[in-house]
Order: structure tokens, then C-alpha cells, then sequence
């Protein structure tokens, strides 16, 4: 149930994302005095709708995308005499800019927004603490067993009479150990590494309640499996005491004030990963082909918004919340950054077109001759069906995939 929930509440998301990505579009278009004929969220059969000023106002039944309506975006578009002064294509460059750029810019200020909720509430992924080693401080005690397969060492059930070395020393839960044998150890792996080589009455000295405390601990020697390196494993006889570390955080909360500065570098962060994804976006397309057939599905692979809804229900279903909103953040970066890119029928590719008619003009002015006019789309028409073919298909791909293979982050 929750799964289900989980993939509903992130269809929501991306069908708000929508709605104000063309919201974008529409409000910039109106302070520029660009006349909005209708403002539409998803396709298809009109629910409902309502007309306020000059703007009709509607939802329609397929919930999968939307449109905003301004008159004139091009010059090939019909107007009526009444809306020819305020055809959008009769607008500065720098005004159909910004507007054509206004939908990804919602885009941008939405994930903005969701990361800054994510800093005050649930934290931010901190770099800083992924790559800070474990602190030697115990979260539990158990039994120190011997494990000669990897069943035996996913096994966490400890058999009766098994011994439980660091509880019997009087180590508890909340201790930080200092040191062992002598030896200080400032991170868990320096711990676990002087347990290894020790055996029998070994000197521990702990910190607990700021006060330090001298404990003997019998370490036992048992046969365990150890990792040798290139993922290799071997089985030895190590010192174990019975004892497992408390995790250390990967995310770090903030202050209203301070999550801004912390927002501002993730979302840096976020950018630079978008554009890394879309440079691999082409190379990875015949691996989701490749899981169609059967292949096992590569988790970097391009997914649709079924599977990303997808994930987020898994997400959900976990109680992982802050996967699911970091999700639907990364999602609404990604959309911002593909809408940009300068191919038509996309907002970035009619950016593309007004800036060739500006730089075109200019070199026209510096030669003496008149302005070139607005670009004739019918002569792009070819391009853009075949990008939009491209495109087509490429949805058709990750769809597919997300159905019969979906990508699984939890296995």
C-alpha cells in the first residue's frame, strides 16, 4: 500500500512540476504584455475550464504535461488584428528569452526549494562525512563467532553459550574506545585492526560519560572471513571482541539561515551531476535496450518517469523519504537542463532560433542591409521531426525497460 502511495505522491510531484513549468512560461509572457490565450495542465479531453481576463484556465484529462498558449510565438502562428501588436515574436530578443527560459527556470527555483526543506528537515548528503572514516564508538555488543562462509558471516544470530567478550569486560553501548593494547585509535578501522592481531587478556581503554576507563577484555581467536582486497575473501583466525560501530551520518541538518549557503553548494553539486548524465545520456541508451532482452539492468541507465515514479514508491515503501525527495529534486534539475538544450521542438531550441535572427541581423546591419525578418520554421520543420522521432523513441525505450526491467535501488 505504501509502495503504491509512494508512486502516486511522485506522479504528483512531477505533474506540479509540469503545471508550473508552464505557469513559468505564462507569468513571464504577462508582465512582458504577451497575451496568454490559454493555460492548460495535461492533454486530451478538457475536464474543466474557466476564463479569467483574457486567459482561459483548464485541466485536461491525461496528466501528462501541459501547455501555454502565447499568441505569436512564431511568425508562422496565427493572429487575429487585435493580438498582432502583442505577438510574442514581436518582442525584444532579451524579452523571449526569458520567457522561453521561464519553464526551466521553475524547474530550477522548485528544486531549489525542495533541497532547502531538505536541509532544515531531513539534511543534505555531506561530502565532509562520506569520506570521514567511521568513529570508534560502539552502538551494541554481540557474540564474537566464527564465520568460515559468507552465509555464516550474513548470519547475525548468535548461537547459545556464545561468548560476548566486550560486554563481559564491561564495554557498553556509547563507549568510544581510545585505544587497544597500547595502541590509540582514532577511527574504526584502527580499532578493528588492533582486535584482529590480539588474543587473550588485551587492555582497553575507553571513553564513556567524559571519563576514561581501563577495561580487560579476553579476546578470543576465531575463523572468520576477510576481505583480502580486490574483492577478494579469505578465511582467518582474527581477535574479535563482539561489538559494532554506531554509523556514522552522511547528512547534516541546517539552520533556516545557514541551509541557504548549504542549499546553494548542493545544488551546485546536483548541476554538475546533471550535466555528467546527460553527456552519458546517448552511450548508455544500448544498455536499456540490452535490458529489454533480458540483460541484467545497469542502475545508471536512462529511466522514464514511470520508473522514476517507480522508485520513488520503493523509496516510500522503505521509509526512505529523504531518497524520494532528493529524487524528485534531481528529477526537476534534470528536466530544467534538458529543456535548455538548442533543439527544437524544445524551449532551448526556440532560444537557439531567436538568438541566430539577432546575431544574423547584427551582421546584416554591419553590411549595410535590413533586418532578415523572423526565421521560417517550415524550413526547420524536417529537423524537428526527426529529433522529435528521436525522442519519441527513446521514451519508448526507457518505458519499456521500466516495465519489464525496472531499475531497483533496493535489491
Amino acid at each position: 500500500m505504501v509502495f503504491i502511495l509512494g508512486i502516486v505522491l511522485f506522479a504528483l510531484g512531477i505533474c506540479l512540476s509540469v503545471a508550473l513549468h508552464e505557469a513559468g512560461h505564462m507569468w513571464a509572457a504577462k508582465a512582458f504584455g504577451m497575451k496568454v490565450r490559454r493555460y492548460f495542465v495535461g492533454f486530451g479531453p478538457t475536464v474543466f475550464s474557466f476564463r479569467r481576463g483574457e486567459t482561459e484556465y483548464g485541466l485536461k484529462w491525461i496528466p501528462l504535461g501541459g501547455f501555454c498558449d502565447i499568441a505569436g510565438m512564431t511568425a508562422l502562428d496565427e493572429v487575429t488584428p487585435e493580438e498582432s501588436k502583442r505577438a510574442m515574436w514581436r518582442f525584444k530578443t532579451w524579452k523571449r528569452t526569458v520567457v522561453m527560459s521561464a519553464g526551466s527556470a521553475m524547474h530550477f527555483i522548485l528544486g531549489f526549494v525542495i533541497l532547502y526543506l531538505m536541509a532544515v528537515t531531513m539534511g543534505l548528503p555531506d561530502p565532509a562525512a562520506q569520506s570521514a572514516p567511521t568513529e570508534p564508538v560502539i552502538k551494541a555488543t554481540s557474540c564474537a563467532r566464527a564465520a568460515t562462509t559468507l552465509e555464516q558471516l550474513n548470519d547475525t544470530t548468535c548461537p547459545p553459550g556464545a561468548p560476548t567478550p566486550a560486554q563481559t569486560a564491561g564495554i557498553q553501548a556509547g563507549d568510544r574506545i581510545l585505544s587497544v593494547a597500547g595502541k590509540p585509535t582514532p577511527a574504526w578501522t584502527d580499532m578493528l585492526a588492533a582486535v584482529q592481531v590480539a588474543g587473550g587478556p588485551t587492555p582497553f581503554v575507553v571513553e564513556r560519560n567524559g571519563q576514561r576507563l581501563n577495561l580487560t577484555v579476553d579476546v578470543p581467536r576465531v575463523q572468520r572471513v576477510v576481505a583480502d582486497g580486490d574483492n577478494k575473501t579469505t578465511v582467518k583466525e582474527v581477535g574479535m571482541i563482539g561489538a559494532s560501530p554506531v554509523p556514522k551520518s552522511l547528512v547534516a541538518t541546517y539552520g533556516p539561515v545557514d541551509a541557504v549557503g548549504a542549499t546553494f553548494s548542493f545544488t551546485g553539486t546536483m548541476f554538475s551531476e546533471t550535466a555528467k548524465r546527460l553527456i552519458e545520456f546517448p552511450s548508455r541508451i544500448p544498455a536499456v535496450v540490452e535490458s529489454i532482452f533480458g540483460g541484467e539492468r545497469d542502475p545508471n541507465t536512462p529511466v522514464s518517469v514511470v520508473g522514476a515514479s517507480r522508485i520513488g514508491g520503493e523509496a516510500a515503501e522503505r521509509g526512505l523519504w529523504e531518497i524520494f525527495v532528493l529524487l524528485l529534486a534531481s528529477l526537476n534539475f534534470f528536466i530544467g537542463v534538458f529543456n535548455l538544450l538548442p533543439l527544437l521542438p524544445l524551449d532551448g531550441g526556440h532560444i537557439a532560433v531567436v538568438w541566430y535572427e539577432r546575431v544574423r541581423d547584427w551582421f546584416r546591419k554591419l553590411r549595410g542591409k535590413a533586418a532578415g525578418g523572423p526565421v521560417d520554421y517550415t524550413k526547420l520543420s524536417a529537423v524537428t521531426m526527426v529529433l522529435v522521432f528521436i525522442g519519441g523513441a527513446v521514451t519508448l525505450l526507457t518505458v519499456t525497460a521500466d516495465i519489464v526491467n525496472p531499475v531497483k535501488l533496493f535489491q
